[in-house]
This record gives structure tokens, sequence and C-alpha cells, in this order.
């Protein structure tokens, strides 16, 4: 049975790119065989680029808040409620 894991993160602006960059010591490590086509390790982290029309389709830019798990045996990204919170 594979293990499901869940994390929180925030989408960087690298190089024009949108880019989520996940801790491998924060369970990258085990995310990485996931994200086989669309991610790959850089030092001490999985680097996963968010292609442009996922970031649409999301409503996602430089600083949004996403999920990225592996649920079902697929690296997925979904929008984290937290982008819609407002601070007064």
């Amino acid at each position: 049975m594979i293990e499901t894991i869940s994390l929180h993160g925030q989408v960087e602006l690298i190089n024009e790119s949108l880019v989520l960059r996940i801790p491998l010591a924060g369970g990258g490590d085990k995310l990485a065989p996931f994200a086989r086509r669309i991610g790959k390790i850089e030092g001490d982290y999985l680097v996963v680029i968010i292609q442009p029309w996922l970031a649409e389709k999301l409503h996602i830019g430089p600083g949004s808040f996403v999920f990225v798990d592996n649920n079902n045996g697929k690296f997925t990204i979904t929008r984290s409620a937290r982008n819609d919170q407002t601070t007064n």
C-alpha cells in the first residue's frame, strides 16, 4: 500500500516559470517518484514547474499556496483555500 503524502507550500517565480520547491527531507523524497514526468531533484529539493495552463486553471501565481499529494498514485497539485483569505 502506498503511503499518502500531502504537503502545503507556496508557488515561486523562478526564471519566469512558476515553481514548487519541495524539501526532500520534508516529504519531497516520497513525492518524487510520483512527479517523475514533471519534477526533478535539484540539491535538497524536488522542483516542479507548474505549466501555464495549470496555473490558469487553478487561478494561482507567484506567492499562491497549493497542496501537493500522491493520492490515487498520482502527483496532484490543488489550490489552497488560504489564497481566498483576506487579512485586515
